[in-house]
């Protein structure tokens, strides 16, 4: 039987070019005139997206238009759904092995000016949906499907994969990635393009040269340094004598914890986890180069449906992976504001339920933590300063809420915009504003304790109309985990004990310690009497860019402005101020006099990030004393 053929012009497509783009359907069957033809650019109008034409044949810039044989054109007609679809009715017959083409760009010779632009992500097979209704009546039942590769553009950037934290003389690997300007892999280079790649206390200071691989990515196995200290690994571009540097890498003479970087909370503007968690899934793993990844989605039937959560769970099962990626299960749950706010939940173990607010034992945190083991589950507060997120942690619950959000691409619930916050959110009367109840720093000072971890963009839930106001929005955050191992159960249990800390996006390195306890930890002077007249205090940033100012926060308050060098920031400091003299009163009568301290730093290009606390108490019992909440 003759089948129908569908051909595009060009076969294939860089990312990001602006072209004429022609797709030609030849049919094996006579179309009627009267025929409804209906072309489905499958976009949803995101500047990632594949450009969504105009179809005012008078203007001659980005229209869609078709033509049929003898040449005659026909305009089309934009649908209100799916967005990015165009409908054309034949105004007479096209005869079996005759051909309609279908035009994206402009009729003129200026192409670069007024053509269409293809989208801006790679993707094999890109689809367009070709759809027939013989009788006109709207009613399409048979589909084609135009498919067309769409690769990377012209290399621009290269970026180096790597380690954050390394030991001496302790063997690892990099990737090198070859990306366009829009981060796609990509081999598109001049012929003979050679990258060198050099580090300096690599035995006789390395210096390789690497061709662009047709992957757009390359391995380096096993290398080392046998010197601790800072490095960057540096890259130039012979042909263009650019030069591109790694995120920082502090080499410890001996560490027991390594760094990985990951997201807890967040969408990706590319793909929707939602509609492809396996994509997403991909994406994050192999594109953005993360270690670990929760997913997020909101408890809802209308956000998550029941064959969503399905796959969810399938694919978290099937994506984890020791040494390589650690896929989390999770999602968001909505409470009443402030008293319960934003969680987002993260199981420790696979196959578990979504946890529907609608459900009547699921109605409440209370109810919800009385039946669940903690654990099993973590549940952190997320975007507490943000009004309909509001959580003034009144009822905190130390056991599942062992972090807590300290900044999305929303904005940081760090403190007040007017008490210093560097991320502060704002927005109109139809946006969100600071609620000043919801403030870490002010959850802190009344005796809560919680580490810090960060959230990426969302555009789900109470966030759903943010992205289309003015909000101000910030770059999606990352989350470091310092961790003895790269497991889910390592992962759970640095988080657990607060071993983490938070940026805004970029993988700034830092350190904190009083009297050789690391961020996150409980000391108890009763156990170490030192500490109630003097806490020696170390600690280091190092940013991706230089640091602009670096503070150690005393009880919510800038206690010591920090001396920053070109390497970033290495301190060792005595807070000889007596113990009882500066220590805070919980909320809680039943917990201990208390004092805390994090660091705070800021780079060049806005990027910051804070390590979680260090809390030093009076009088505790122990160093790790837990106070259920009733």
């Amino acid at each position: 039987m003759r089948r129908s053929i569908c051909s595009c012009e060009p076969t294939y497509a860089l990312a990001g070019d602006v072209c004429t783009w022609k797709f030609t359907y030849t049919t094996a069957t006579p179309l009627p005139k009267g025929t409804r033809i209906r072309f489905d650019l499958q976009s949803k109008g995101r500047p990632i997206d594949w450009q969504i034409p105009q179809t005012n044949l008078k203007e001659k810039a980005n229209l869609i238009w078709a033509e049929i044989p003898g040449g005659k054109v026909i305009g089309a007609k934009a649908l209100e759904t799916p967005f990015g679809s165009f409908e054309f009715v034949l105004p007479s017959e096209i005869k079996a092995s005759d051909s309609l083409t279908i035009f994206m760009g402009t009729p003129d010779k200026d192409v670069a000016k007024k053509g269409n632009a293809c989208q801006k992500v790679a993707q094999r097979r890109r689809p367009f949906i070709f759809a027939i209704d013989p009788k006109g009546k709207g009613d399409y039942k048979d589909s084609e499907i135009f498919a067309l590769d769409v690769r990377g553009n012209i290399l621009k950037n290269l970026k180096v994969v790597a380690p954050s934290l390394v030991s001496r003389n302790k063997r690892f690997d990099v990737v090198v990635r070859f990306e366009d300007v829009y981060g796609n892999l990509t081999s598109n280079a001049p012929e003979g393009t050679l990258i060198d790649l050099s580090y300096e206390h690599l035995r006789e200071n390395l210096n390789w040269k690497l061709f662009v691989p047709e992957t757009g990515f390359i391995a380096l196995p096993n290398l080392y340094f046998n010197e601790a200290g800072l490095y960057r690994i540096q890259l130039r571009n012979l042909k263009t004598q650019e030069i591109f540097y790694s995120p920082p890498i502090k080499c410890l003479t001996d560490s027991v914890l390594s760094l990985y970087w990951g997201l807890l909370h967040g969408e990706s503007d590319r793909t929707d986890s939602g509609e492809n968690i396996e994509a997403y899934l991909r994406h994050m793993r192999d594109e953005k180069s993360l270690q670990f990844i929760a997913t997020s989605c909101f408890d809802s039937e209308e956000e998550t449906s029941n064959d969503v959560w399905k796959k969810i769970v399938q694919q978290i099962a099937e994506f984890n992976e020791d040494d390589r990626f650690v896929a989390l299960l999770g999602f968001q749950w909505l409470g009443e504001p402030k008293t319960e706010g934003l969680r987002q939940f993260i199981y420790t173990k696979d196959s578990k339920p979504i946890l529907r607010r609608k459900d009547t034992k699921n109605n409440s945190l209370k109810k919800i933590y009385k039946t669940h083991n903690p654990k099993d589950v973590i549940a952190f507060p997320s975007f507490t300063m943000g009004k309909p997120t509001l959580y003034d942690f009144d009822d905190f619950n130390f056991e599942y809420e062992r972090v807590a959000e300290i900044y999305n691409a929303w904005g940081s619930s760090e403190c007040l915009a007017k008490e210093g916050n560097y991320c502060p959110i704002k927005g109109s009367r139809k946006g969100i504003s600071e609620s000043a109840e919801g403030s870490l720093q002010r959850a802190l000072n009344a005796g809560c304790r919680f580490g810090f971890v960060a959230g990426g963009y969302d555009d789900r839930g109470p966030y759903t109309d943010l992205f289309d106001s003015d909000q101000v929005q910030y770059t999606p955050g990352l989350t470091a985990i310092l961790a003895k191992e790269h497991n889910r159960s390592a992962l759970i249990d640095a988080l657990v004990n607060r071993s983490c800390y938070a940026t805004t996006g970029e993988k700034i390195i830092l350190g904190l310690q009083i009297a050789g306890f690391s961020m996150g930890s409980e000391i108890d002077a009763k156990v170490r009497p030192g500490l109630e007249f003097n806490r020696h205090i170390t600690g280091y940033a190092i940013g991706t860019q230089p640091l602009t100012e670096a503070v150690l926060i005393r009880n919510g308050k800038d206690w010591r402005k920090l001396e920053i060098s070109e390497n970033g920031v290495e301190f060792a400091i005595d807070d000889s101020d007596a113990l009882s003299q500066i220590s805070l009163e919980p909320s809680k009568p039943e917990q201990p006099m208390f004092a805390y301290y994090y660091l705070r730093v800021r780079q060049a290009d806005g990027h910051c990030a804070w390590s979680s606390p260090i809390w030093v108490f009076q009088n505790a019992s122990t160093p790790t004393k837990r106070v259920r909440k009733k």
